[in-house]
C-alpha cells in the first residue's frame, strides 16, 4: 500500500478559521483540525471534567495544528509552497512539517466516524458501507470519506446543500464551480437537474467526482472538467454553485454573470462569517441581489440574482 504525505500546520488558535480556508484550497481532500482552545469550557457540557483524558488537558491551547493529507500520485512539494506563500501573505505565524502515512491509515480510519448523515429536508447523505432509512420524498446520496473534499460534513457544504433543494428545479441546468468531490453536482442531479457541470483545478477531485457521479447513478446527467474556475466553462446555467473560499469568490465575481441564464440564481458558500460583508459588497458592485444569506458556525452562504 503506497503512503500518503502529512502535512501539519501549526498556526495560534486565533487564526484557526482563516488558516483552515487556506488548507481547503491547497488541496481537495479533506483536513482535520486539532484545537483545544476552549476545550477546559466546552468540555464540563459533555462530560464530567474529571472524565476527560489528562493527556487533552495537557495540550496547548493557545494553538491549533491543522493536518492535509496529499495522495501518493499528487506532488507534497506544490502543497507546501502554497501553503507556505498564502500563510506569508496573511502574515499569519505558522510552522510547518511533513511525514509519511501509511493509505490504509487515511483511507479506512474515517469509517469509525462516518455515519449516515440528513442534510436540509430531504437530502440524505449514506457511506457505501451502511444502509439508509429514507423517508417519503427522500432522496439518497452515496458517497465515502477520504477521496476528495466534500463529503456533507463540513458547515459550508451543509449549507450550500440545503440551499439546492430551495433553487434546483426540474429541467434545470446547473454548474459547479471548485466541485471537489462532487457532491453538489450529483445532489443538483438527484434533484431533477438535466444537466450538471463540475469544474476543478485539482485532476484527482475530477476523477473521484465521475467515480462518484457513477455511484449514484447520474453519470448521464453530469459532465466534469479540469480547470481553473470557468475557463473550461461554456454555456448558460440556471443554478451555479461556487463553495470555495471568499478570495477566489472575489475573483470569480466579475466572470461568472456570463454563464448565467435570465433568473438563474448563485450560490456562493465557504465565506467566514468575517469577510461576509466584503464578498456581498463584492457582489453588490457586479451586478447581483441578494436573496438569501444563511448561516452555521462562524460559516456564511448565500444566493443571489443578478439585477438586469
Amino acid at each position: 500500500m503506497q503512503e500518503w504525505t502529512e502535512i501539519q500546520i501549526e498556526i495560534p488558535t486565533g487564526y484557526a478559521e482563516q488558516g483552515s480556508a487556506i488548507a481547503q484550497m491547497a488541496v481537495p481532500y479533506g483536513i482535520y483540525i486539532e484545537d483545544y482552545s476552549d476545550l477546559v469550557e466546552e468540555a464540563p457540557k459533555i462530560a464530567h471534567i474529571d472524565l476527560i483524558d489528562e493527556e487533552l488537558l495537557q495540550k496547548d491551547r493557545s494553538k491549533a495544528i491543522i493536518h492535509i493529507y496529499i495522495s501518493p500520485d499528487s506532488n507534497p512539494s506544490e502543497a507546501v509552497s502554497f501553503l507556505r506563500e498564502r500563510m506569508e501573505a496573511e502574515e499569519i505565524p505558522y510552522q510547518l512539517r511533513t511525514e509519511g502515512i501509511k493509505e490504509e491509515d487515511w483511507a479506512f480510519g474515517w469509517k469509525k466516524y462516518y455515519h449516515p448523515l440528513r442534510v436540509g429536508n430531504h437530502i440524505v447523505i449514506c457511506p457505501s458501507w451502511e444502509s439508509c432509512k429514507l423517508s417519503a420524498g427522500d432522496i439518497q446520496m452515496r458517497l465515502d470519506p477520504g477521496m476528495a473534499f466534500g463529503t456533507g460534513t463540513h458547515e459550508t457544504t451543509r449549507l450550500c446543500l440545503a440551499m439546492l433543494e430551495h433553487y434546483i428545479t426540474p429541467g434545470c441546468k446547473m454548474l459547479d464551480i471548485g466541485c471537489g468531490s462532487g457532491i453538489l453536482s450529483i445532489c443538483g442531479a438527484l434533484l431533477g437537474a438535466e444537466q450538471t457541470v463540475g469544474v476543478d483545478i485539482d485532476a484527482t477531485a475530477v476523477r473521484v467526482a465521475q467515480e462518484n457521479a457513477e455511484m449514484n447513478h447520474v453519470a448521464d446527467k453530469t459532465v466534469y472538467h479540469c480547470g481553473d474556475l470557468t475557463e473550461k466553462v461554456s454555456g448558460k446555467f440556471h443554478v451555479i454553485c461556487a463553495n470555495i473560499v471568499a478570495d477566489v469568490i472575489l475573483r470569480l465575481a466579475p466572470q461568472v454573470g456570463n454563464f448565467m441564464a435570465e433568473d438563474s440564481v448563485l450560490l456562493v458558500s465557504g465565506i467566514i462569517d468575517s469577510r461576509q460583508q466584503e464578498v456581498a459588497q463584492a457582489l453588490e458592485q457586479e451586478g447581483f441581489q441578494l436573496i438569501e444569506n444563511v448561516e452555521e458556525k462562524g460559516w456564511c452562504a448565500m444566493a443571489v440574482r443578478r439585477c438586469l
